[in-house]
């Protein structure tokens, strides 16, 4: 299957890895990768900020990047959200329905990477190895929005090695939400301890999620209370195999063995 990839601000920006760790993945299980290089912001930051003309065209650039391809995926919850959710409602404001048919025809062939590798390729085992404790954060906008489930966790569960350990309360938001987090620091920082607190009672080496920003988020306070727990993309976790642990005493997202 030829497959596009629409890597995200932050994935470009900040989490390099779980973009290559997406293509490393997808090329292991015998499909080809491609990258639009047109591509920028889904626009979910300005939507979200209440700047809708601004949002506009980047919706107009990103359907006409994406229309050629059949399947897209992004390693992100929250921006497959936006693409669903987001951009055909922000063209028909603007009083354009040829634009927002045409959003809906991209959303719908758009998905994150748990729903693609479950759903569309029919693969749970991904031939993954990655020995370590591992705990779970179910990222907002992929769970209330795009409704994943229990993908990642089955995803997950075959991993060779892996030992998965629920996350108390994963349900509940980790305080980051954006710009929800330069608004409203205090409130974001109370949830942030909430959840770093449940992370670090199931005594995992590892928090993994789906969503760069959540993972930023949770990283950096873990980080900064030296709790030698480290956060790491669902994809990463998936790309890792046993060659690439033996190569240098640590596997492929950097986890000493």
């Amino acid at each position: 299957m030829r497959i596009a990839l629409f890597v995200t601000c932050l994935a470009d920006t900040l989490f390099p890895e779980a973009a290559k760790a997406t293509v490393r993945l997808l090329e292991r299980l015998g499909h080809e990768v491609v990258f639009p290089e047109g591509q920028t912001c889904c626009g979910q930051m300005h939507v979200n900020t209440g700047y809708p003309d601004e949002a506009l065209r980047l919706v107009r650039r990103h359907v006409r990047v994406f229309a050629p391809y059949d399947v897209v995926v992004a390693p992100s919850g929250s921006c497959v959200g936006s693409v669903r959710h987001q951009h055909a409602t922000v063209a028909r404001r603007a009083g354009d329905e040829r634009l927002a048919s045409r959003a809906e025809e991209v959303a719908a062939r758009t998905h994150e990477l748990s729903e693609l590798l479950v759903d569309v390729l029919g693969v749970t085992d991904v031939g993954a190895y990655f020995p370590h404790r591992v705990t779970y954060h179910p990222t907002c906008h992929s769970l209330r929005m795009i409704r994943v489930g229990d993908r990642p966790l089955r995803l997950l569960r075959a991993v060779r090695g892996l030992e998965l350990v629920e996350l108390p309360q994963a349900e509940q938001c980790c305080g980051f939400g954006g710009t929800f987090a330069v608004k409203n620091a205090d409130t974001s920082t109370a949830m942030l301890a909430d959840k770093m607190r449940n992370v670090l009672t199931t005594r995992a080496d590892v928090c993994t999620a789906g969503d760069a920003s959540c993972l930023l988020h949770i990283g950096g306070g873990l980080s900064r209370l030296r709790a030698g727990v480290r956060t790491v993309h669902l994809a990463e976790i998936l790309a890792s195999t046993e060659v690439d642990s033996r190569g240098a005493g640590r596997d492929v997202a950097g986890v000493a063995r």
